[in-house]
């Protein structure tokens, strides 16, 4: 042994994938011993550009930008390329971020309704002829009629609670918690009627305000919103955190 050190070097390398045509990152695993040509050539089934059309930029795995991969000829394995650094492609061909995505940039074709109702080939004659969703009549007028019963019975149970009252609150999957109600009524956020109740501890989600709409006020992330049948009205004492003991 002549007690020299020798190196090994992974013959592949794990990197990341950006480009200015995608919003998207992708990891990809390549060779050292290609070229940066030959690079190229494999990112186009990846980024959607040509060869032709790409600058590539290296990045280390913290994102700190290292240096341009500007020569073609050069190995892969001749820049500082290691596991999970990224490589950034900068599209030279006029493909923009979003041009591809956009459906909005997309021209869309509408058919007129009633010609679409013509049609015998349509999802909607195919509904039609199995009575399905909206057209089988029977089974719409009993999703009304429950619906109907659900509105009556939130109705009901928002009627049997006052502003003013003590409270607890139970909703599935979340702790029970304890709070003065504050509101009790329809509001612009959502349909239907919502209680209003302003917890004795940080556990609600507002300052009684909703998408800029104040339906009450408290301190912030006192307050919550909760549907009538969550609410539990009753002799509900304020704890004692012992806030004020030394």
């Amino acid at each position: 042994m002549d007690g020299g050190v020798t190196v090994i070097t992974n013959p592949t390398v794990s990197v990341r994938l950006t480009s200015t045509i995608s919003s998207f990152e992708v990891n990809r695993r390549f060779n050292r011993g290609i070229t940066v040509a030959e690079f190229k050539s494999k990112l186009e089934m990846v980024v959607g550009s040509p060869a032709s059309s790409m600058d590539l930029q290296l990045f280390s795995a913290s994102d700190k930008f290292l240096q341009k991969m500007e020569d073609n000829e050069a190995l892969l394995g001749s820049y500082p390329v290691d596991d999970d650094c990224r490589i950034h492609v900068i599209d030279r061909s006029g493909a923009q971020t979003g041009e591809f995505s956009d459906l909005s940039k997309v021209e869309k074709y509408v058919i007129p309704d009633d010609a679409y109702g013509k049609r015998t080939d349509s999802a909607r004659s195919f509904m039609k002829k199995k009575k399905l969703g909206q057209y089988n009549e029977e089974k719409m007028a009993q999703l009304e009629e429950e619906k109907a019963e659900r509105e009556q019975e939130e109705k009901a149970a928002a009627e049997a609670i006052a502003v003013g009252s003590r409270c607890q609150v139970h909703v599935t999957g979340q702790p029970t918690k304890i709070g003065t109600v504050m509101f009790v009524g329809k509001t612009d956020f959502k349909p239907g009627y919502w209680v209003g109740v302003k917890y004795d501890e940080p556990l609600g989600k507002n300052d009684g305000s909703v998408n800029g709409k104040q339906y009450f006020e408290c301190q912030p992330k006192y307050g919550a919103f909760v549907k009538p049948q969550t609410v539990t009205v009753g002799d509900f004492p304020e704890e004692d955190y012992g806030l004020d003991e030394m």
